[in-house]
């Protein structure tokens, strides 16, 4: 099925670390994803794993069980997607480092980003999650550690000593690091090779690469989510990894996730066009040099951030690039396959869909997060500060002392009591298709980010006005003096 595609392997990532979906869900989504065109999943569980022992205080209150591993697995199977898990090792250990059981490997003190890659302790740590990831991942034959973004890497003490030394640096540090993690899964799971983000090895010097022995012990993944993605430059880096002696490279793209951190719906032209891109590079570089490519699904941008798009809202983008990629470019049969998948009467990829958003797993949400999305703050921003009745009449001078003329009662109430009926019901709605997909945490958090601060100014609006119209309580009775 791989057509004129030059990715064999086309990887969906999971991000856990933000929504989660219930595995209900998965079974109905990952159908989809393999009649779409990929055959692998990239799965970031995060602290979505069932982590035991003294790493059990690593799982989420949602956490999957071991059980429901084995049926992700087994789901995975039975749609003959591949799937690589993957245990950040170095950087982005926030869902670690967090705790104050942990806290002690912190490059610096202050933030839980980053593993201190000095301490004995560290290795033991990333080795013990690894090990007990890979034993409900047995046979996986590739494990992803990670390691991008290691932010403040050399400002922690022990760091800052270390690098006083002669001949020691920054690039260094970092690939000591890499090297014992990979080296590490190496020995204990002989079988799985160790894939790692190329970011941090990027503007490496070729001889450090090459001398640090990383080439033979992991497979890098280049990443780039821009619509501009520099073909040339890709090329070149390729170029540069293949001649460190990396015998196998990566390339990562995004469907969704990386537009920003606050994104609810997802631009597809934008991942549509960094797609295109790779496929240049793919095209231009080292011939049969790149594995294969994993579209990445960013849930946030880090453990600590606020949740971008839903997975549901990116479906549409996923079947565009992944049905792109399979056919080596975009065009009117691949908007004619994705029609058809998804169940959209029309496609549009330089909008977002306003109605109709298609019959997939999902595409209930993805429709009312639209209309959320589009419609829901602007139309209260458009009652409260541009209804002339409002600013006139009931501005927060007169909301404060619960005053307005009574005729503009009549001119603002009907507006205000309808469009609460109509949010209301669609959020009410909303709320109970995203209870069927995600977890109770998940479904507060989505709602409190992106309907409840324009949902209470309306309900505020809607509370001062009734106060104010009530008619005012009539005066206290006078005693009745009592004859003698």
């Amino acid at each position: 099925m791989s057509g004129s595609s030059p990715f064999g392997m086309r990887v969906v990532h999971l991000d856990l670390k933000g929504a989660p979906p219930k595995v209900s869900y998965l079974s109905e989504i990952f159908p989809l994803f393999h009649a779409l065109g990929a055959n692998a999943l990239l799965i970031e569980y995060e602290d979505m794993f069932p982590y035991e022992g003294h790493l059990k205080l690593l799982r989420a209150k949602h956490a999957y069980s071991p059980s429901e591993i084995r049926e992700i697995l087994y789901l995975a199977r039975q749609n003959e997607l591949e799937v690589i898990p993957l245990v950040q090792t170095f950087g982005h250990m926030e869902f670690v480092l967090k705790h104050n059981t942990f806290a002690h490997l912190r490059e610096v003190a202050l933030f839980p980003n980053t593993l201190n890659p000095h301490e004995a302790e560290s290795l033991v740590l990333v080795g013990s999650m690894v090990d007990q990831v890979m034993e409900l991942h047995r046979g996986a034959r590739w494990l992803h550690i990670g390691c991008d973004e290691v932010y403040y890497l050399g400002e922690g003490e022990a760091s800052r000593q270390w690098l006083q030394q002669e001949h020691n640096s920054k690039a260094k540090l970092c690939l000591s690091h890499v090297r014992a993690v990979a080296s590490r899964v190496l020995a204990r799971h002989p079988a799985t090779t160790p894939l790692v983000w190329d970011d941090m090895l990027r503007d490496m010097p070729e001889d450090l690469l090459e001398e640090s022995g990383l080439p033979h012990r992991v497979e890098p993944v280049l990443w780039d989510y821009g619509a501009d993605l520099d073909v040339h430059g890709k090329v070149l880096l390729m170029e540069k990894f293949q001649k460190c002696g990396f015998p196998r490279l990566w390339a990562a793209s995004a469907f969704k996730g990386a537009t920003g951190a606050h994104q609810a719906l997802t631009p597809v032209e934008h991942h549509l066009q960094n797609h295109l891109q790779w496929l240049r590079v793919a095209r231009a570089g080292p011939a049969g040099a790149l594995q294969g490519i994993v579209l990445t699904g960013w849930q946030r941008y880090d453990h600590f951030a606020v949740l971008c798009e839903l997975l549901p809202v990116g479906i549409p983008s996923l079947a565009v690039c992944l049905q792109s990629l399979l056919q080596g470019g975009f065009s009117e049969e691949v908007k004619d396959r994705v029609e058809c998948c998804l169940g959209v009467a029309s496609l549009d990829i330089a909008n977002f869909t306003r109605e109709g958003a298609g019959s997939f797993p999902g595409g209930d949400i993805l429709a009312l997060v639209t209309q959320v999305s589009l419609h829901l703050r602007s139309s209260v921003e458009a009652l409260l500060d541009g209804n002339r009745y409002v600013t006139g009449w009931f501005s927060p001078y007169h909301r404060r002392r619960k005053v307005v003329h009574p005729v503009m009662v009549q001119h603002i109430q009907p507006e205000v009591l309808s469009l609460l009926a109509r949010w209301g019901a669609l959020v009410q709605e909303l709320e109970a298709a995203l209870k069927c997909i995600f977890y109770p945490d998940a479904v507060e958090e989505w709602l409190e980010e992106n309907v409840h601060p324009s949902l209470q100014r309306l309900q505020g609006l809607a509370q001062d006005l009734s106060e104010a119209a009530a008619p005012p309580a009539p005066p206290a009775s006078p005693t009745t003096r009592q004859g003698p």
